[in-house]
Parts: structure tokens; C-alpha cells; sequence
């Protein structure tokens, strides 16, 4: 689809500089502009690329002041940086914004769909399902029985949403992403055979959460896992059965949570993290990257390493750690001059 600088800049609430007629149909770096895209500048490391570049639109701060002529047309903002990130946005929703009911579908009679949806083609709807307004369902996805969707949300291709799993609002689960699989629940029997304990709970994802591709949220044993508002999920996490993850927590990639454990508000867990299970970790901590949690931690803590030390704690202790092999030679040393010292 193709813009022009006039339509670019009336949404941006900028002035245009050049030709308000020029079209752009996609989007590039300022370095790698060609014509027909659209970029931006907001870093003056990159100032000269204005001169050279071959997108067709940039757009600039208004502050910014030329030093020679531009081929380019320009628009003129506030800040470069927030309004192409806010032209991302609308971007995105005009290209996402699809609607109706592809075939071939499944849709269980007994389920409620809203107004202005879009159900692609292959998808599964099963029974008592009720699905809000504007909701999108990618192809090949599966629902199951007695789920709920609300409104605006975005369930993409592939993603497989087991029973009795609930979805609040505004909300985005990406490719591959399973909801609601059995939590890894086993008690051996009396000849050490490991049986299956029944996971008769479920998952609950309130408003505004994100989550990303090949995600794995289980559903709990008893009562409900809990992702509470406004958690975002990079790929590939594993959250495992009865956890909570509290407001606005955040959580890099191949992080995995052990069942029962409780995540306070506004975290920040890096990639790689291990946490395990039936523990409580208070509100605004920061979990560095490759940490192994092995035990509580309260509100406002920063930790590192395996087990989980105070992040300043690990540093200190690293550098003692990375010159170990020079503090052994010295010792080994001063053995054989006090050796050598006895004999004499």
C-alpha cells in the first residue's frame, strides 16, 4: 500500500518540506533508503546519510538545521524517534487489519463470536467458546472448549489455546505458542512408576499481555496460572503449572518457571533464567540473565549467578574468581621458595 507525505505528515502532525505529493510503500534504514521508502533520523551520528540517502520521505526533528540541499523530501516533527516508532503502530494495524471468516473453519454452534472479527482459514472453534469484538484469529489455530477472548486481541497462526483458558483484552499471542497444556505433574506409585497427577485447573491472561512465539503456558493442577496485566513474554518461555506473574513483569527469552512460584510486579527477568518451583520473588527485581534462582527474594533486588547472589556481590567476587590461576601460581610459587628457603 502506498502513502503519501501529506497523509505521512497529517497523521504525524508534521510539517512537509519538498514535495507533499511524493509515495512511499515501504520502510527502510536511512543508510539503505531507495526509492519509494520511508525513514527516519533522529541520531546526529548518522546526520550525513541525509545527503546521500535515496528514500523517497525522511522524517527529521524540527530542530534539525541543514548544512546543504536534500534530494529528499522531509517531514518536519517534534521527536523523529517516537513519531516513526507511533507510525509503526499505524502501520501495523492497517496491514493486520483483516476481517471476516475464511474457509475452510470449524466454529462450534454453541460459541459466541463478536462484532468485526477475522477468523482465518483452518481454524478451530470449540464448544462455549465466547470470543469479544475485533478479535483476529489466525489460520490453523485451535480453541478450545469454553475459552474466553476479549476484545482487540490477536491470537496468531498456529497458536493452540487448550479449554477453559481465559484472554482479556488487547492482547497478542504469536505463532506456536501453546496455552494450557498439562502442568509436569507426577507422584510415582508403589513400585516407582511415575503416574500422571490429573491437571484439572486452568490459565488466566489478563489485559494488555504479550506473548511471544513457541511460548509454553501451563494449566494449573488446581485453581488457575496467572498472567497478570500488562506482562510481556519474549519466545520460547516456559511457564509452568500454578505460577503468577505479577503487573507489568517482563521476561526475556528461554527463561523457564518452575510450578507454584510466585513473581511479583514490575520485574525484569533476563534471558536463560531458571527459577524454581514454590518460591516468591517480591516486586521491581531485576534478575540478570543465565541466573538460577534458587530461593526467595524480596522486594528491589538486583541478583546474579548460580545460585542467585547480589548482582554487586557476583561482580566482585568474578574478578577474584577470573584471577584464580594467577593467585595459585603465586602460591605454588612462594611453596618452592620456602622450600628451597627450609633446605638452605
Amino acid at each position: 500500500m502506498k502513502f503519501k507525505a501529506q497523509q505521512i505528515a497529517d497523521i504525524l502532525e508534521g510539517d512537509v518540506i519538498g514535495n507533499p505529493e511524493e509515495e512511499v510503500s515501504k520502510l527502510s534504514k536511512i543508510e539503505e533508503g531507495e526509492k519509494g521508502s520511508l525513514t527516519f533520523l533522529s541520531n546526529p551520528k548518522y546526520n550525513s546519510y541525509l545527503y546521500t540517502t535515496n528514500a523517497s520521505v525522511v522524517i527529521v526533528n524540527k530542530s534539525l538545521v541543514l548544512e546543504k540541499e536534500v534530494k529528499t523530501t522531509l517531514i518536519k516533527v517534534d521527536d523523529a524517534y517516537k513519531s516513526f516508532s507511533k507510525l509503526l503502530e499505524f502501520y501495523n494495524e492497517v496491514k493486520n487489519n483483516k476481517t471476516g471468516r475464511e474457509q475452510p473453519n470449524f466454529i462450534a454452534v454453541s460459541s459466541e463470536i463478536g462484532q468485526n472479527e477475522y477468523i482465518g482459514a483452518f481454524a478451530y472453534i470449540g464448544e462455549n467458546v465466547k470470543i469479544g469484538n475485533n478479535v483476529k484469529i489466525y489460520p490453523n489455530t485451535y480453541i478450545g472448549d469454553n475459552t474466553v477472548i476479549g476484545d482487540n486481541t490477536v491470537i496468531f497462526s498456529g497458536v493452540k489455546i487448550y479449554s477453559d483458558t481465559k484472554i482479556g483484552k488487547n492482547c497478542k499471542i504469536h505463532s506456536g505458542t501453546v496455552i494450557g497444556a498439562d502442568g509436569f505433574g507426577f507422584a510415582p506409585d508403589e513400585k516407582g512408576v511415575f503416574k500422571a497427577i490429573p491437571q484439572i485447573g486452568n490459565v488466566s491472561i489478563e489485559d494488555n499481555v504479550d506473548i511471544g512465539a513457541c511460548c509454553t503456558i501451563d494449566r494449573a493442577t488446581l485453581g488457575a496460572t496467572i498472567i497478570r496485566k500488562g506482562v510481556k513474554l519474549d519466545n520460547q518461555i516456559q511457564i509452568a503449572h500454578n505460577v503468577v506473574i505479577g503487573v507489568n513483569t517482563v521476561i526475556a527469552s528461554q527463561t523457564g518457571v518452575s510450578g507454584s512460584t510466585k513473581i511479583g510486579e514490575n520485574c525484569m527477568i533476563g534471558g536463560q533464567v531458571g527459577i524454581a518451583g514454590h518460591l516468591k520473588i517480591g516486586d521491581n527485581v531485576k534478575i540478570l540473565g543465565q541466573t538460577g534462582v534458587t530461593k526467595s527474594l524480596g522486594d528491589n533486588q538486583m541478583v546474579y549467578g548460580t545460585p542467585a547472589i547480589n548482582a554487586r556481590d557476583f561482580n566482585k567476587s568474578y574478578v577474584y574468581f577470573k584471577n584464580l590461576p594467577k593467585v595459585v601460581s603465586k602460591i605454588n610459587q612462594l611453596e618452592k621458595d620456602l622450600k628451597t628457603q627450609i633446605k638452605k
